[in-house]
């Protein structure tokens, strides 16, 4: 089957989560990513998340269907190896330091002038410009300064104090955007020609996520926190987290037509949260979650992330799909997510091990000979996986 992004090239500098989310989901709508690390490894490969067989398992999750190279960008050699590569590509992916990539001589202004098609897009904490662009991020720090974190501890209980959001998603979200707007300049350069450099970063994107609060602040002058203790929330709600025999379910919404059915099925004038509260602590989450379901309530069983993996409606999309690595074997790893009728994403392979594809694009993309590949790993400038 055709894939929408299968004559795209991707030279992917990234580590962590930030870069590899974005680059991963190039991936699996068909881009070929080529993974650039260092001789010993991008810091990826160490963490966050548990090692196993030597490498964090958050590696394994990001990387999945790309090709992996390994060479000394700090080496004249390397440089040039690199440099080879923009000339055939057609997209960078990077989120060093702001700076970084100029002290290696690899700037948009280098990269422009080896190909001017290509499109770079820088990712960051705070941006390549303005007073914090040099300082250093993670999710929680884009979360923090953005109002989330604050908002996650206010959503948790309005007198109690910030709470970190779960699942990095200061890093994910923003790798969305860093995704969604490398296609964008695609279509631009398909149309123009024309490549460009774009400026990602963690701060911005996470305050357009919390566009609701701000604006709401703007027209009101009042925090949501503020018009909920003028306003606070009507207790009898059937809304929120439900405790029942083995866990917990989640109840969003109070649709008119699901509140009759369920007067109707429980044969009473008026149901409140007291009432659904006493029937679904006698009922497991399967059990709550199919009576609530089939009177039209918007409810879904709380799960550890583990658990979404037995879910029948998720296996039945065949949201989950195995893959096969050489050190680490087989592993389960999420389909790309959006279905297409014409050019589906999907996940093919594993996340490469180090140098695992070095050979196999120096020879068959920049037509380097075997003897000139021996020297150049002989030398140290480039790792070849050799199984």
């Amino acid at each position: 089957m055709p894939e929408i992004l299968e004559d795209i090239r991707v030279l992917d500098l990234t580590h962590v989560w930030f870069g590899p989310f974005c680059t991963m989901m190039l991936a699996e709508l068909g881009a070929e990513v080529i993974k650039v690390e260092p001789p010993w490894g991008t810091i990826g490969r160490l963490g966050p998340g548990a090692l196993f067989k030597g490498v964090s398992s958050t590696f394994y999750a990001l990387n999945v269907n790309k090709k992996d190279i390994s060479i000394d960008l700090k080496s004249p050699e390397g440089l040039a190896i690199f440099k080879e590569l923009v000339k055939k590509s057609d997209v960078v992916v990077q989120n060093f330091t702001p700076g970084t990539m100029e002290r290696l001589g690899l700037g948009y202004d280098v990269l422009k002038s080896l190909n001017p098609r290509i499109i770079y897009a820088a990712l960051s904490g705070f941006g390549q410009t303005g007073p914090y662009s040099k300082l250093a991020s993670y999710a929680v720090i884009a979360e923090a300064i953005s109002g989330h974190t604050y908002a996650t501890g206010k959503n948790h209980d309005i007198n109690g104090p910030p709470i970190n959001m779960a699942g990095a998603m200061g890093d994910l979200g923003p790798a969305m955007f860093a995704a969604f707007s490398i296609v964008a300049a695609i279509r631009h350069r398909d149309r123009t020609g024309v490549g460009q450099m774009i400026d990602v970063n963690q701060v911005e994107c996470m305050v357009a996520f919390n566009t609701c609060a701000t604006t709401a602040y703007s027209l009101f002058k009042e925090t949501s926190w503020e018009m909920r203790k003028k306003r606070p929330r009507d207790p009898s709600r059937i809304w929120g987290i439900f405790k029942v025999k083995d866990g917990w379910i989640q109840i969003a919404g109070e649709r008119p037509k699901a509140i009759d059915k369920l007067r109707e099925k429980l044969g009473v004038d008026e149901v409140n949260r007291e009432m659904v509260e006493k029937i679904v602590a006698e009922k497991t989450r399967k059990e709550a979650f199919e009576f609530l379901a089939d009177v039209g309530m918007p409810v879904a069983p709380i799960y550890d992330a583990h658990e979404s993996m037995t879910d029948p409606h998720l296996v039945a999309r065949g949201t989950f799909v195995q893959v096969e690595h050489p050190a680490a074997g087989t592993y389960t790893v999420p389909n790309f997510p959006v279905r297409f009728s014409e050019t589906p994403g999907r996940v093919t392979h594993a996340a490469p091990m180090l140098g695992q594809h070095t050979e196999e694009i120096l020879t068959n993309l920049l037509g380097y000979t075997r003897e000139q590949v021996e020297k150049l790993e002989k030398a140290g400038t480039i790792v070849c996986y050799r199984g």
